[in-house]
């Protein structure tokens, strides 16, 4: 995938896009600041994606070479779903892996606003796990009917798309065997609190086995009623009432992403 080249003399990236574009580029630097404060980084690798506002198939990356903790609103790189790129602030490229699977879900599921794909210590070691993803806690019962993908190798070929989509189905949440975690949902706040209680919900149950002890799971009505209870649609929309919260965190420990 080419890199566009930078223009010299450019205004800033705020002028040259939209103002909902800017909005969402604050909202997706913060996302990836939130999830370093929170210790879901995997150094260079992983993505968030969002969609633009008003730009039909195009999508904001962040750009493969920078930490989490770098990422500001002006340094996403925007491509289109055929991982052409529209609009390259930076010098660095995009990863292939982050545009197939991400591209895959931005294409079919128009419901979808953002893409969370995490490799944390937690998460990979449930997904490795064939018992998946137990209702340990309440938590946990927020995926209790959490999907499933099996590992093909390093997600590059184009033609996992369909399957990876076809496991991922109407839900939020997938598992990506001996890989890591995935979600998406309808908004970038949305998001980052459906991986935030998923990577929690895998760092009870790493915590529980590993203390040798007989687990007590709760009665299989009392689990189904609580992810109930966790649906869209069916209370809250979770993550939207905490999200000024969580920037105004960020605000008070480094506010550059909002750059």
């Amino acid at each position: 995938m080419p890199v566009a080249p930078l223009k010299k003399n450019a205004s800033t990236v705020r002028e040259q896009v939209s103002a909902e574009e800017w909005q969402k580029r604050v909202d997706l630097a913060a996302c990836y600041r939130l999830m370093d404060l929170y210790g879901m980084t995997e150094m260079t690798a992983n993505h968030i994606t969002t969609r633009v506002p008003g730009e039909d198939g195009a999508f904001l990356i962040n750009p493969y070479g920078m930490l989490y903790d770098q990422m500001t609103a002006s340094c996403f790189v925007k491509i289109d779903l055929d991982g052409n790129i529209l609009f390259n602030p930076t010098e660095f490229g995009i990863n292939r892996a982050g545009y197939v699977i991400h591209s895959a879900i931005h294409r079919v599921r128009h419901d979808v606003d953002c893409v969370i794909h995490s490799h944390t210590i937690a998460g990979m070691a449930v997904s490795a796990m064939k018992c998946g993803l137990l209702p340990l806690a309440q938590t946990s019962m927020r995926f209790a009917k959490i999907a499933y993908h099996d590992y093909e190798g390093i997600v590059l070929n184009l033609d996992e798309q369909e399957r990876l989509l076809k496991n991922l189905g109407q839900g939020d949440g997938l598992i990506l065997r001996n890989h890591g975690l995935l979600v998406a949902c309808a908004s970038i706040p949305e998001a980052f609190n459906a991986m935030f209680r998923l990577e929690r919900a895998c760092q009870v149950q790493v915590a529980a086995l590993s203390c040798n002890t007989e687990l007590q799971l709760p009665p299989e009505n009392v689990v189904a009623e609580s992810y109930r209870l966790y649906q869209p649609g069916v209370r809250r929309k979770f993550g939207v009432l905490e999200w000024p919260a969580l920037l105004k965190k960020l605000d008070r420990i480094d506010p550059s992403y909002r750059d």
